[in-house]
């Protein structure tokens, strides 16, 4: 059970207004995406130029599809066997990847790295599009009783964005407990229109029955296929419970969606069928005529307040896949800020929150209304569900074998192809655009993953053998003096490049001199007891090797008072902290093009200093700058 959850030695009192608070930062935080996909999923399926005529059948059929895509995605695929792959409570696409990437580097093993980058990629552009079509959609509803006020649409959804993102800083706890308890409100309306129209019209309870659904594609042949574009619109966010799984745990999300969101959903999506059967004209926007004129106002305040917690699932996701990316080498390094003291997965990371408030207004003002994103929307999310599952059968074949993988994760593959066909077609109506994005998001990875390998390739070779070198000091010792040494080293062997120019500069050493090595793990955690190895050597020298997972950020100093079981006692006013500056120039060394030695330098300039990065204390840092050519 999560953290976030009560213990049992805490009083029955206690522990049930935990899980109550528990409950509505899940719904205020993972549920927000889904949970709003009413406002246009079920619109967008009798829309554009796949769109169907609103006859009996077809809304029936569709209401269908709607109901069994919800059970077989959202709760077989996500909440009864992907939520199981967990890495220590940790999920999201990265963490999948770190459980399903072989061992050897193998050209399989960068295959599946690869198409684990690139859907981590596409839940970048998930995270961009997401506020963009949710907030637009719910400020749609204005021009419903006022069209004249058409024109404020946008530029409102634009003030609404850049709200939200300024708030993030405040920090995941204190956006869930204000959004919780709103979206538990928004649930009940959910259920509270449809509700109604569920009762005049009974009839639509048959698109229960997953004969419907099976109908309906049957009868409309490849064009009925091409409306899976739109059907899936109603599983939006669904990565979203596994990439938030670490900021709340598996069992709050399960309870949430069970007793909270899935029944407001269907209960909503039946309403609007009814609605449809009743009076097909509402066809445009079938989600605002579920209440009456005088509850139109009401209802479009409400909704845009969810879609703004709709934007939140997202975000967080983003924040917590940036700083798995950061540690496992595959981001430059970012400025994180840890917004909880009991929570280490609830994060800010300022840059990646700027870049999305821009790209959310950006995409608002160029495409201008919901229905135009709904395309790219659909390709985002169906192009992370897909590569999810490829990711999922390398897992699964070690819990269960191949064949018994092979035969689920075919049933997934069988839902997430066609959806992922569907909108493949749209690729000229804006399903490019989380492509581009997510092409461009894998470019800026896989460079620095590169460069970051050459660099070390290169300090590699700069360096000496560490025996070799201590042997050396024992012959020709040199002046010591008073406190102890840091040398930040990216290899856990050899003598650090930096070391060796503070001697062959300075002619002198400290009286203690630490080669310190900080290594990310493929876990999310690292207990205490497997934190840090220290091995003395020779005149003083102390090998130090700390071990993080991509879920931990490193402090130095935490390092050092860790290392005191080992023999080394570091006091914090003698302590020195030597770190190497690179200054790359871009040359004619093969292995990688001129465009992405730029990008790579680019990067490297702008990523933040290890000291800052690191937390190292700032008033006892010496940098050394060497400068490498690409």
């Amino acid at each position: 059970m999560s953290s976030t959850l009560a213990s049992d030695a805490l009083p029955q009192t206690h522990s049930s207004s935990l899980r109550t608070k528990a409950l509505l930062a899940v719904l205020g935080i993972v549920y927000g995406d889904i949970g709003t996909s009413p406002l246009y999923a079920f619109r967008e399926c009798f829309s554009g130029p796949h769109g169907l005529a609103p006859s009996r059948d077809n809304v029936i059929g569709i209401v269908s599809l709607i109901v069994w895509s919800l059970a077989f995605v959202v709760i077989a695929k996500y909440l009864v066997f992907i939520m199981r792959a967990n890495n220590q409570g940790e999920g999201g696409i990265l963490a999948l990847l770190s459980l399903a990437r072989p061992k050897s580097t193998s050209r399989l093993g960068g295959l599946i790295i690869l198409a684990g980058l690139f859907g981590a990629a596409l839940l970048y552009s998930d995270g961009m599009l997401t506020p963009a079509i949710s907030v637009l959609s719910a400020v749609e509803g204005v021009a419903i009783f006022a069209p004249t006020l058409h024109g404020l649409v946008v530029p409102a959804s634009v003030v609404i964005l850049v709200t939200l993102f300024f708030v993030q800083r405040r920090g995941t706890a204190v956006v869930g407990a204000i959004f919780g308890p709103l979206m538990l409100v928004w649930f009940v309306v959910l259920a509270a229109s449809g509700l109604p129209h569920v009762v005049a019209q009974p009839s639509v309870l048959v698109a229960l029955s997953p004969s419907y659904a099976v109908g309906f594609l049957w009868e409309h042949g490849p064009r009925g296929l091409l409306v899976l574009g739109s059907v899936v619109l109603c599983v939006t966010g669904a990565e979203a419970l596994y990439a938030d799984m670490g900021h709340f745990g598996r069992r709050p999300i399960q309870i949430g969606w069970y007793a909270v969101v899935m029944p407001a959903l269907l209960i909503n999506y039946l309403g609007q069928g009814a609605l449809l059967l009743d009076d097909p004209q509402h066809v445009h926007n079938p989600f605002y005529g579920l209440v009456p004129r005088q509850l139109l106002v009401p209802m479009v305040i409400i909704a845009t307040l969810a879609t703004v917690i709709a934007s939140q699932a997202l975000i967080s996701g983003a924040f917590s896949l940036t700083r798995q990316a950061i540690q496992l080498g595959y981001l430059p390094r970012l400025n994180v800020v840890h917004t909880s003291s009991s929570a280490q997965g609830q994060i800010y990371i300022p840059e990646v929150n700027w870049v999305l408030m821009v790209a959310c207004v950006g995409l608002v003002v160029f495409f201008g209304g919901s229905s135009s994103l709904a395309a790219a929307y659909g390709m985002a999310v169906t192009g992370t569900m897909t590569v999810s599952t490829f990711l999922f059968y390398r897992v699964a074949r070690g819990w269960w074998g191949r064949p018994r993988a092979a035969a689920l994760c075919a049933f997934f593959l069988a839902i997430d192809l066609p959806f992922l066909g569907a909108n493949a077609v749209k690729i000229l109506h804006g399903a490019w655009l989380p492509l581009a994005i997510a092409a461009g998001i894998l470019i800026v990875m896989t460079t620095w993953r590169k460069g970051r390998l050459r660099l070390a390739s290169y300090m590699i070779k700069l360096s000496r053998p560490l025996d070799e070198f201590v042997s050396e000091l024992k012959s020709a010792p040199p002046t010591r003096v008073g406190g102890t040494a840091v040398f930040m080293t990216g290899s856990p062997s050899g003598t650090p490049p930096v070391l060796l120019f503070h001697l062959r500069h300075s002619q002198v050493l400290h009286e203690q001199v630490v080669l310190l090595s900080l290594v990310t793990e493929p876990l999310p955690h690292v207990g205490h007891a497997q934190r840090v190895e220290v091995t003395p050597l020779d005149g003083g020298i102390y090998r130090v090797i700390a071990h993080y997972g991509f879920m931990e950020s490193p402090r130095v100093t935490e390092v050092l008072k860790a290392c005191r079981t080992g023999g080394l006692k570091a006091v914090p006013g003698t302590t020195s902290y030597y770190l190497g500056r690179e200054r790359l120039v871009i040359g004619e060394r093969s292995g990688m093009s001129r465009w992405r030695k730029s990008l790579f330098a680019f990067l490297s300039r702008n990523s933040r200093s290890p000291a800052d990065f690191f937390n190292v204390p700032a008033d006892r840092v010496l940098e050394l700058g060497i400068q490498v050519e690409l």
